[in-house]
């Protein structure tokens, strides 16, 4: 067993969006790279043949590109992107090996880094120092590089083809001359931060302002004129810097899409959805003002869209499929009698009159299919348990389908498969891999094995996934744990493919990663086991785990390390604090730790207030769910990791944890990353995260110390 570099990070490439084309022959994806020079992600397009004859082709020479749709020609791909400079040969790492090849590879930097320069100099081609996210065309039949359709100052959030393919709508920011001045003022001179809004600030988008969102309908034929503003298809609400507003361009004429317009917008996660004509006019409001919809997908006969909506007054309620006319008034959910979520990032696909969905399924995120009178069957078996579905979408004609499989061994990449193959129970003769996007990886390097473990807590019967180097066997026992808890709460783990895993279990250890109660995939019921008490249930099924594992005698009870972003840097706040003796070590990323500061000063305050309440109302829901004032149990040497402008898990709160430390004389560490929002950012930042947990772990394990004293 050799250990996984951390540089090898830089070879890592990870998919993103898929669009299959309307007739099934060609599939669209993103995947982001790492510019080793550079030092940032990089995200390009590709386009494949659906029929695996070739491998798939990077279209873009520019990075950023996001979004890609194809015209109703299917000859035509539309994306959104702030065009730069080329990404081909920025990607990837360089020297890994020492020697002879040194003054080669110092050379190739060197060039790069003089090409970097040329390329910052040339003009960007939309009137501004730094690129705009705008709408690029490429078409394929006849070739050559995108044409820019678009030029909005403040760039396009989201977009949408018309039914003919002459037009597009756009969603854009439209500021007036004062917002403009202000915008200047605060983006170019540094000026003050000015603000009225509830919601003044969104995670990743920083502060927020007054502008308005509207939707534009941009001429194809005639690129000259300036688009036409809808004046009343504006958007609005909390946190719709995020969410935008869901352009989509239905078969009947109209334009669907969300926003949020009740008299008090940022106080609230309620969207609604909205009709429009292209010619402009009034919007009309189609859905009743309580759920929080999105993902409209139009009926292909017009009669009705699909949304996926949950309740933003119900927290464990699942996000269900609904079915709302489109003349309003009509709103039916189709998959209430499920009990089970839509899939985060699922939205409807409608295929010969029947919606196609991904859901959270028994730990798991599975396809289904639901007929517009409620019914659900469960589709692809030929999935399995042992690796997961990331992504999914189908040919307009309903020929093709495309998923993206996460297989913690093999890597994540695209597979096609005839849609009429999909109610296969056995992986069917039309099952066809399209894409090895990190098979250099995979074969130089060792990944890691995975298999589903279960174990009681409560009366519960819980799972969760173990993850082992291939040349490590788990009953061989006595092996050190890192116990990796996932996000939300509301998630769930299933076997997925991981930089972050190769690298601890190509360390010796052990990950295990538990579905806590309060995560999703199993019912409403399992989701409330947590909500409004946060440090309760999930502790103890954490807990159980471990012990569980320990008991098998597969894990070294002196060796058990804490691992976890966001709600899984939050539970090990508690398991620190309520349960002292079960890490050897902990490294809490990105969390609370202490619910009443942390209102207003993240960008939660509204699912805070629909959990607990509010804090001068409900201040004993807050205490109770607030790690930091059982600090005085904590044991636990901690890395605390933080983000510098995560406004979701400000790095205030992880301060608040780390001073708690070390008053007490706890081995303690601080970690921030300036200008980090709630994620794991640039390459380099993602491999120091890696290279100071490794660290840690390996300071505080006993055997190591144990092997240091021998010697």
């Amino acid at each position: 067993m050799s250990e996984l570099p951390l540089d090898a990070y830089y070879d890592l490439t990870q998919v993103g969006e898929v669009a299959v084309s309307p007739t099934g022959d060609r599939v669209a994806f993103t995947a982001t790279e790492y510019d080793q020079a550079a030092d940032e992600a990089v995200s390009s397009l590709f386009v494949a043949p659906t029929d695996g004859s070739r491998e798939p082709h990077r279209l873009t020479s520019d990075s950023g590109a996001s979004a890609p749709t194809w015209g109703p020609d299917g000859d035509r791909l539309a994306f959104v992107a702030a065009r730069d400079r080329d990404a081909e040969r920025r990607v990837g790492w360089r020297d890994r090996d020492e020697g002879d090849d040194d003054e080669e590879a110092e050379t190739e930097d060197d060039e790069g880094g003089d090409e970097a320069e040329e390329d910052e100099d040339e003009p960007l081609g939309n009137g501004d120092e730094e690129p705009k996210p705008q709408v690029w065309i490429f078409d394929l039949a006849l070739g050559g590089d995108a044409r820019q359709v678009t030029e909005r100052d403040e760039g396009v959030a989201g977009f949408d083809w018309s039914p003919d393919g002459d037009r597009l709508v756009i969603e854009s920011r439209d500021p007036t001359d004062e917002e403009s001045e202000y915008l200047e003022q605060v983006r170019e001179e540094g000026g003050p931060i000015e603000t009225t809004r509830l919601q003044h600030k969104v995670n990743g988008a920083g502060w927020t302002d007054d502008v308005t969102r509207y939707l534009f309908v941009v001429d194809l034929d005639d690129p000259e004129s300036d688009p036409r503003r809808l004046d009343d298809a504006y958007g609005g609400g909390a946190f719709e810097d995020l969410a935008g507003m869901d352009p989509t361009w239905g078969g009947s004429g109209r334009i669907a899409f969300t926003s949020c317009r009740l008299d008090r917008p940022d106080d609230t996660t309620v969207r609604d959805l909205y009709a429009v004509s292209p010619d402009g006019g009034d919007a009309e409001r189609l859905t009743g003002g309580d759920l929080s919809h999105g993902a409209p997908a139009w009926r292909p006969d017009g009669d009705g869209i699909a949304t996926v909506a949950s309740d933003p007054d119900d927290p464990p309620a699942p996000a269900e499929v609904y079915l709302v006319g489109e003349s309003g008034g009509e709103i039916a959910s189709l998959t209430a009698d499920l009990d089970r979520t839509v899939a985060r990032g699922g939205e409807p696909l409608w295929i010969d009159g029947e919606i196609y969905t991904r859901i959270a399924d028994e730990s798991r995120t599975r396809l289904v299919r639901v007929e517009p009178d409620g019914t659900v069957e469960r589709l692809f078996e030929a999935q399995g348990r042992d690796r997961a579905m990331a992504g999914f979408d189908v040919a307009d004609d309903g020929s093709t389908a495309v998923t993206v499989l996460s297989d913690p061994t093999e890597g994540t990449d695209l597979y096609a498969v005839d849609v009429d193959d999909l109610d296969e129970e056995s992986e069917p003769d039309s099952f066809r891999r399209l894409t090895r996007v990190n098979e250099s990886l995979v074969d130089e390097f060792a990944m890691p094995e995975a298999r589903r473990v279960e174990w009681e807590s409560d009366g519960w019967t819980l799972d969760g996934v173990l993850y082992h180097d291939p040349d490590v066997d788990p009953e061989a026992g006595d092996h050190p744990l890192v116990v990796a808890i996932h996000g939300g709460p509301m998630s769930y783990d299933e076997p997925v493919f991981s930089f972050g895993h190769a690298a601890l279990t190509s360390w010796g250890y052990l990950v295990f990663r538990p579905n806590y109660r309060g995560g999703t995939s199993r019912g409403r019921e399992f989701t409330a086991e947590l909500t409004g008490k946060w440090g309760t249930a999930e502790v103890d099924d954490i807990a159980a785990g471990v012990e569980s594992l320990a008991d098998r005698g597969w894990v070294d009870p002196d060796r058990v390390f804490g691992h976890g972003f966001s709600y899984g840097g939050i539970a090990q706040g508690f398991l620190v604090t309520r349960e002292p003796d079960l890490f050897t070590a902990a490294a809490p990323e990105h969390g609370i730790y202490d619910l009443r500061s942390a209102f207003g000063t993240d960008d939660t305050h509204v699912w805070l207030e629909a959990e607990f309440g509010l804090p001068w109302e409900n201040p004993e829901a807050y205490d109770s769910s607030t790690a930091v004032l059982d600090a005085g149990n904590i044991e636990t040497p901690l890395l605390v990791m933080a983000g510098g402008e995560d406004w979701r898990c400000p790095p205030s709160q992880s301060e608040q944890l780390y001073v708690a430390a070390r008053k007490q004389g706890i081995d303690a560490e601080l970690v921030v990353y300036p200008d980090e929002h709630h994620n794991i950012g640039d390459p380099d930042r993602a491999i120091h995260r890696l290279e100071k947990i490794l660290d840690w772990y390996e300071t505080h394990d006993p055997a190591v110390e144990g092997e240091s004293d021998e010697e």
